[in-house]
């Protein structure tokens, strides 16, 4: 399989991902205690329909950039991301609590095989290089972990959840 077959079915895992969290988070984040500070509904679709659209656009440079080029490097951090997040939090979440958290299954499932291979394959196809990714796959992942809060304050604004 192409990397660019891959990307796109990595990219749909990660919005089936997005989907089964938008669908069952919001409600689970009201009753996960010190795990979880409560998303409204509207909130954290709104994030995670901007970080989807996000992905989509990324995916879609990346099937047309150079080995090597920014948008490689962006696809490649978001796979390590979404790798990670497979880990921290939802298995560990899942296990420490004894409770579902939304969003495990798809990661399991989805994520983290399409996310391994592709970075695999995008590392053996030499799209991306090792000391580059080594500085900008981390830098990706902290960056998406930064515009989340910015992500739910806008989505508060945009759309007042009342008390």
């Amino acid at each position: 399989m192409s990397l660019t077959a891959l990307g796109w079915l990595f990219t749909l895992g990660v919005l089936v991902h997005n989907a089964e969290e938008a669908w069952r988070f919001p409600a689970w984040s009201a009753r996960a205690g010190r795990w979880q500070v409560p998303v409204a509904a509207p909130v954290f679709r709104f994030a995670a329909l901007v970080l989807s659209g996000l992905f989509v656009a990324i995916t879609l440079a990346a099937s047309f950039s150079a080995a090597g080029g920014v948008a490689a490097y962006l696809m490649a951090g978001y796979a390590l991301a979404m790798v990670l997040n497979v880990f921290l939090p939802h298995v560990l979440v899942t296990v420490v609590t004894r409770q579902y958290m939304p969003g495990t299954a798809t990661a399991l499932l989805l994520n983290l095989p399409l996310g391994s291979l592709y970075l695999r394959q995008a590392w053996s196809e030499r799209r991306i290089e090792p000391h580059v990714f080594g500085w900008a796959g981390p830098l990706v992942v902290l960056a998406i972990l930064a515009v989340m809060p910015l992500l739910f304050a806008l989505g508060r604004r945009l759309r007042p959840v009342s008390a």
